[in-house]
């Protein structure tokens, strides 16, 4: 993403900034990532990421958060986190329940793009997981030139 410009921001909920942690564990990642914001309270979602109203462990809160970051930030992609890493449900939800979200705005147009997760294990390993999904999800939707070296 560094050769061609774009830049990248996060909105996580469930992992608690280790989708930050893990981006910026990269060299030069300060030449991408311009920042994410841990939106852990529901309230904090509906607030400063525009998710509507209602449960906030959703496919349409995940795209929320995703466009609300790029907002935010003034980013070209953002990618967002939300879910259930336990040990209790939320919003009727199980553990393991988790949504992912990006938004892309490229030369050819905008788009976001969401996906629901359900892992299992303890809570560190649905935290983890859901990490590693959502940046393959991510490469998966970024065209190949994007993508430095």
């Amino acid at each position: 993403m560094q050769s061609t410009g774009l830049s990248l921001a996060s909105a996580e909920s469930l992992t608690g900034g280790m989708v930050g942690s893990t981006l910026t564990a990269v060299p030069h990642a300060s030449g991408v990532y311009e920042g994410g914001l841990v939106a852990y309270a529901s309230e904090v979602k509906h607030r400063w990421l525009g998710v509507p109203r209602g449960p906030v462990v959703t496919a349409p809160a995940a795209q929320a958060m995703a466009r609300g970051a790029a907002r935010f930030f003034g980013t070209d992609v953002a990618i967002a986190t939300t879910g259930v890493a336990g040990p209790d449900p939320q919003d009727g939800r199980r553990p393991g329940t988790v949504f992912v979200g990006a938004y892309l705005r490229l030369s050819g147009g905008e788009a976001t793009h969401t996906a629901e997760l359900m892992l299992s294990g303890a809570r560190d390993a649905v935290r983890v997981g859901t990490v590693v999904w959502l940046l393959r999800f991510l490469l998966e939707r970024l065209p190949e030139q994007s993508i430095g070296e």
